[in-house]
C-alpha cells in the first residue's frame, strides 16, 4: 500500500509501526471473507480492508468523524483476518493504534464514555466485581428473563488441594473468571496434580490488562502489565517452567507483553521472558502427552467453540479437539468454526446488536448436531453462549477434570 504518513506521525513510534504494517497491505480483500462484521453488514468499512484505509486516512491527516470512530469499534479484534492474510499484516497491532489516535480527535457522548470508564474501573477488579455479581445472583430469579440470562448462575466451589512438587508453573488467575467460574482453574490445578506439577497462585497479580487495551486506555494497560510481571518475576527468577493460562484471550493477551513493552528499558527484557513462558493450559497438557479416559457417566457427543484468542491470536486452532478426542469425546463438525461468537471482551455490551447476530449464528452451528455440552476456551464466550444456548457450556479443561479417570 502506499502511503503519505504525515511527518508529526511518523515523527512517533506508533506512527512508524502503523504506517510499517499499512505498507505491507497488498489490497488483496482475503480478509473480507472471514471477517464476521463484514459478513453481517456487507459494508466494506466494516471489513478489515476497508477499516485500514480508515487509518490510512488518519495517519495522512484527512478528516476523520464519529463514523470512522464507529467502524473501528465495530471491529472484534477477532484476528480471523490475520488468519487468512497472505502477507502477514499485523491488523490487530494497526487497529489498536487507530483506535487510540481516533480517539484523541473524536469526543465520545458522555454516556458512552461513562459506560467505557465504568468497565474499565469494574471488569478488571475482582474484589469490586464480586459483590456485584453476588447481588445479582440473588436478585437473579426476581428479575425479567431477559436480565436473568446476562448473570451467571453460582456455582459450587470445587476444592483442589494444593501438592507441593518439584515441577512449578504460575497460573493466571483472571478477573471475572476467578469469581464467575472458579472451578476453571481449580480443574487445572487438579489435573496437573496428576501430571506431579504444581500451580502457584500469586496474589498480587492482577488482570491481564486486556479490557483497557481493547478499551483504548494504553497506559492503564501498560500499568497492569507491569505489576503482573513484578509479581511473577521472583518466581521466573526461582524457574517455574510455565506461567499456565486457561482463558485463552488473556493468553492472547500475555504473548503481546514482549510487543507492547518492547521499548520499556526497565521491562522490555522481562516482558519477553514472560510472553515466552505464557502457555494455554492445552499446550501444557500436549508436551505432557496428556491421555485419560473418558468415564461412562460423562457426556461423549460435545460440541468445541474455538475462540478467536486461541484459533487466530495464539494459533492453536486443533490442540483442544484433538487432546479431547484422544480422551474419548466425540466432537460435532462445527460450520464456520473460524467465526467469533459475538462476546470479544466489552464488545458483547458496547455493540449489542452484531453481536447478537453473531452469537444466533454460532449457537445454530454448534447446536446443528445435537451435542449434549458445548465446551470452550475462554471465560467471555463461555458467558456469552450461556445467555442462549440449549445446552449446558462449559470450560473443556472442567469436562475433562470431571470426566476422566
Amino acid at each position: 500500500m502506499q502511503t503519505k504518513t504525515s511527518t508529526a506521525y511518523l515523527n512517533t513510534t506508533a506512527g512508524q509501526t502503523a504506517d510499517a504494517i499499512l505498507r505491507a497491505c497488498v489490497h488483496c480483500g482475503f480478509c473480507t471473507a472471514t471477517c464476521p462484521t463484514y459478513q453481517l453488514t456487507a459494508n466494506e468499512l466494516d471489513s478489515p480492508r476497508g477499516r485500514i484505509y480508515l487509518i490510512k486516512q488518519l495517519l495522512e491527516e484527512q478528516v476523520v468523524s464519529n463514523k470512522t470512530q464507529q467502524h473501528l469499534d465495530r471491529c472484534l479484534s477477532c484476528l480471523a483476518c490475520e488468519t487468512t492474510c497472505p502477507s502477514g499484516v499485523q491488523y490487530g497491532h494497526l487497529l489498536d493504534i487507530g483506535r487510540e489516535l481516533v480517539d484523541q480527535q473524536v469526543q465520545r457522548p458522555l454516556w458512552i464514555r461513562s459506560q467505557r470508564y465504568a468497565l474499565r474501573k469494574l471488569l478488571p477488579y475482582p474484589k469490586r466485581m464480586a459483590p456485584l455479581l453476588s447481588i445479582g445472583q440473588l436478585l437473579r430469579p426476581y428479575l425479567p428473563k431477559s436480565l436473568q440470562k446476562h448473570i451467571p448462575a453460582s456455582t459450587e466451589t470445587i476444592t483442589s488441594p494444593i501438592q507441593t512438587h518439584v515441577r512449578k508453573m504460575l497460573v493466571l488467575q483472571g478477573c471475572i473468571q476467578s469469581i464467575a467460574t472458579p472451578n476453571t482453574n481449580h480443574a487445572a490445578r487438579h489435573l496437573l496434580n496428576k501430571l506431579n506439577i504444581e500451580l502457584i497462585s500469586v496474589n498480587t497479580a492482577g488482570c491481564c490488562g486486556a479490557v483497557s487495551q481493547h478499551l483504548s486506555a494504553p497506559q492503564e494497560t501498560l500499568q497492569f502489565m507491569r505489576a503482573n510481571i513484578d509479581a511473577w518475576w521472583p518466581y521466573i527468577e526461582q524457574g517455574v517452567e510455565a506461567i499456565v493460562i486457561t482463558a485463552s484471550g488473556c493468553g492472547a493477551m500475555l504473548q503481546d507483553y514482549a510487543y507492547l513493552l518492547q521499548h520499556d528499558p526497565d521491562y522490555a527484557v522481562k516482558a519477553q521472558r514472560v510472553s515466552i513462558l505464557a502457555k494455554d493450559i492445552s499446550e501444557i497438557l500436549t508436551a505432557e502427552n496428556f491421555s485419560l479416559q473418558r468415564t461412562e457417566s460423562a457426556p461423549k457427543h460435545i460440541a468445541f467453540q474455538s475462540p478467536c484468542s486461541l484459533q487466530h491470536a495464539q494459533q492453536l486452532n486443533g490442540v483442544v479437539e484433538t487432546l479431547l478426542t484422544r480422551c474419548g469425546f466425540e466432537l460435532s463438525h462445527v460450520t464456520d468454526a473460524h467465526l467469533c461468537c459475538g462476546s470479544a471482551g466489552t464488545y458483547s455490551i458496547l455493540q449489542a446488536d452484531l453481536s447478537q447476530q453473531l452469537l444466533t449464528n454460532k449457537l445454530i452451528a454448534l447446536q446443528q448436531y445435537t451435542p449434549e455440552m458445548i465446551v470452550t476456551a475462554n471465560i467471555g464466550c463461555q458467558l456469552h453462549l450461556q445467555t442462549q444456548s440449549k445446552v449446558p457450556v462449559k470450560h473443556w479443561i472442567e469436562l475433562l477434570n470431571a470426566s476422566v479417570s
